[in-house]
């Protein structure tokens, strides 16, 4: 606690104010990546949705899933603020679009330090692999996110003091990578509706909290 206000909830804060100015810098407008074997970075192979079926207008916030106390998924959850007072789960949702989409956003742009604050070791072992790859074939990558839809608690677990939440995301994206010449290699100017499941962790029992992405998988 600091100041009478769980210490998530400003760090979430933070996340957010940063990430707004953030994509505005970039995106001008307010608008994994740690793979097992046989996964796809997030979004791909997604069919595509006509440009002109989503509007762009600046979307309303995302629809946030709290699972049911009573529901082993929120057992667990109470099991984690039995640990850290301070924790929350419906502001914890809200830090986590916040990661993500600077995750994202710093993934396309080849933003290792960003990443390296906010995955864990091998995840950003992961990420950062595929960013050198895409380096060294003069590859670009270019991801905007349109629209997050839903966040929604999946899944959670406490072991000790080491607490994972896995949570659901559904996102407007439009993504695609260019070779060296320009010409598009994957990915379409279209915008894509993406559903993702991402993890993150944090030791309940160390003054850091952060909580960290260890992977990512589609759902």
């Amino acid at each position: 606690m600091t100041g009478g206000l769980p210490i998530d909830l400003i760090l979430f804060a933070m996340v957010a104010a940063f990430l707004v100015l953030r994509l505005r810098s970039v995106l001008g407008r307010r608008t994994g990546f740690e793979r097992q074997p046989g996964e796809t970075a997030p979004g791909a192979g997604q069919a595509p949705v006509a440009p002109e079926a989503v509007p762009v207008a600046p979307p309303g916030p995302a629809r946030r899933g709290v699972p049911d106390p009573r529901s082993p998924v929120g057992q667990a959850l109470m099991r984690i603020r039995g640990v850290d007072a301070g924790f929350d789960p419906a502001a914890f949702l809200g830090g986590a679009e916040g990661a993500f989409r600077m995750i994202v956003e710093a993934f396309a742009a080849g933003d290792r330090i960003t990443l390296r604050n906010l995955l864990s070791d091998d995840a950003y072992a992961g990420f950062e692999g595929e960013i050198a790859r895409r380096e060294q074939e003069g590859e670009t990558q270019r991801t905007e996110i349109r629209a997050v839809h839903d966040m929604g608690i999946e899944a959670a677990d406490l072991r000790g003091t080491l607490a994972e939440i896995t949570v659901r995301i559904v996102s407007d994206q439009i993504s695609l990578t260019t070779g060296r010449d320009g010409s598009i290699l994957s990915g379409a100017e279209a915008v894509t509706e993406i559903t993702d499941l991402w993890t993150f962790q944090r030791d309940l029992a160390v003054s850091d909290p952060t909580w960290k992405l260890v992977g990512t998988r589609p759902a």
